[in-house]
């Protein structure tokens, strides 16, 4: 079935959890959903309560609000992970884009949440880290053969068919694999389900290389030493280490620094890392799988990516379809989609008769896979079949360059040129700011943005 993967909940049922931080109605509410989920559920106000509670009670998971009434929550946080071994640390905040949110997962939180935080989305969050380990004699995890048939690529094309096969015969295989295809196809499933059939016996673990500020990454991936910079307080395990005996998933790796694309390349040679700031050699056996939607060989041609690391990548390659390309999987797509979300929200599926189905089909579906979900997610919210703007698409050539008048300066020209690149990118100011090939704080200048600004109108 198709470039989606029916995604496997991981049991929660002996998981522990303590809220800290945010309002009394807030914690209670997701203390009583949690409560049915969950083995242990429990709340403090702030940092000195929830101090005494884990003097008592080991949790596996601790939801932090970024506002805590009485310690900054950074630093509470990289206190109680630098004591030793604790509970997997869920940062809740209202800005997830914002510089402090890189620095939150710099220090150590596993994962960022938005504001306002629903139960279902904890819930989902919670069962992405729950991940228990299966290990067989001699160290070597044993596949879950029930994880790996929930992990189903959902599509009876010849295209998908190609992909199921193609992906059963290298996932046993210790060799890098590159996998391209449009956004929305389901490339980072494919990862999963390349992980979920590979035998490994440590975690996956996804990164998306440009989300992530370039001067950033190469700690975020390779770790580093205390003291290696102003905020290094104490040294720090990277991705790679972290997903040692199991997967990492290189997301955009075209959006990787060109710098750090020769240590990479390094790293993949050697078998060694080394971190930040440190001499020393770490030995590392992870596989790696790398994914981007452009064309990594037209990225070579052009010098914006290394030859020798694509190469090295490229052992074996995964290209998915694009949706428009497979016009035959969509309807068992809808219907697949239909009965997990509805399942999921608790409501009855909608019906999709012969005319719903033709609309589908005709559609061009430029977000993929992705799209056609959330045009299905958006028909449950509403009650109704939410096909109206789904009207078929005349294909058409490459957008037309905007011409500028000609009595415009030079610089208004940039200004235009740069608020344009800001839009496209949803507001994300680093990647405007590495589309453009200039810094964040040249960009913010330009603009006349401040640092709370998310987005240009």
């Amino acid at each position: 079935m198709q470039g989606t993967l029916k995604p496997p909940k991981a049991s929660l049922g002996g998981a522990s959890v303590l809220l800290v931080g945010g309002d009394p109605a807030y914690r209670a509410r997701l203390r009583a959903g949690l409560g049915k989920h969950v083995a242990l559920v429990d709340s403090a106000e702030g940092a000195a309560k929830a101090d005494k509670l884990l003097e008592r009670c080991k949790f596996e998971f601790l939801v932090v609000d970024a506002s805590l009434p009485d310690a900054p929550a950074l630093e509470w946080i990289e206190r109680r992970l630098g004591e030793g071994p604790s509970a997997r640390v869920l940062l809740v905040t209202e800005q997830p884009d914002s510089s402090a949110v890189v620095e939150a997962l710099r220090r150590g939180v596993t994962d960022v949440l938005e504001q306002p935080l629903e139960v279902d989305h904890l819930l989902a969050a919670l069962q992405r880290h729950a991940g228990p380990r299966t290990a067989a004699p001699g160290g070597m995890r044993l596949p879950d053969a029930r994880a790996a048939n929930t992990r189903e690529l959902i599509g009876d094309s010849a295209q998908m068919r190609h992909v199921r096969d193609l992906v059963r015969r290298i996932a046993p295989l210790p060799g890098t694999v590159l996998v391209e295809g449009e956004t929305g196809t389901g490339k980072e499933l494919v990862a999963r389900w390349l992980h979920d059939c590979s035998g490994r016996r440590g975690d996956f673990v996804a990164v998306n290389c440009g989300a992530i500020a370039p001067e950033l990454l190469e700690s975020e991936l390779f770790g580093h030493a205390k003291g290696a910079f102003t905020s290094a307080h104490q040294a720090r395990e990277g991705l790679f280490v972290a997903a040692r005996a199991g997967t990492l998933y290189l997301d955009e790796i075209s959006e990787m620094p060109y710098a750090l694309q020769v240590k990479l390349l390094r790293v993949l040679e050697e078998g060694t890392l080394r971190p930040v700031g440190s001499d020393q050699e770490v030995p590392v056996d992870v596989r790696i799988v790398a994914s981007t939607q452009h064309e990594l060989l037209a990225l070579v041609r052009e010098r914006r990516f290394r030859e020798d690391l694509y190469f090295r990548l490229n052992v074996a390659q995964v290209n998915l379809p694009p949706l428009r390309d497979r016009r035959d999987d969509i309807a068992l797509l809808a219907e697949h989609f239909m009965d997990v979300l509805s399942a999921n929200l608790g409501i009855e599926p909608l019906a999709l008769d012969a005319p719903a189905l033709a609309l589908l089909r005709e559609h061009r579906w430029p977000g993929n896979v992705r799209e056609l979900k959330n045009v299905i997610e958006r028909s449950l919210m509403l009650g109704e079949l939410a096909l109206a703007q789904l009207a078929p698409v005349e294909e058409s050539g490459p957008e037309p360059v905007a011409e500028y008048p000609l009595d415009w300066t030079l610089e208004e020209v940039k200004e235009h040129h740069m608020a344009r690149v800001l839009r496209a990118v949803g507001g994300n100011k680093s990647a405007a700011a590495r589309r453009l090939g200039i810094s964040r704080k040249t960009l913010e200048r330009r603009l006349g943005l401040g640092r709370g600004d998310a987005e240009i109108a």
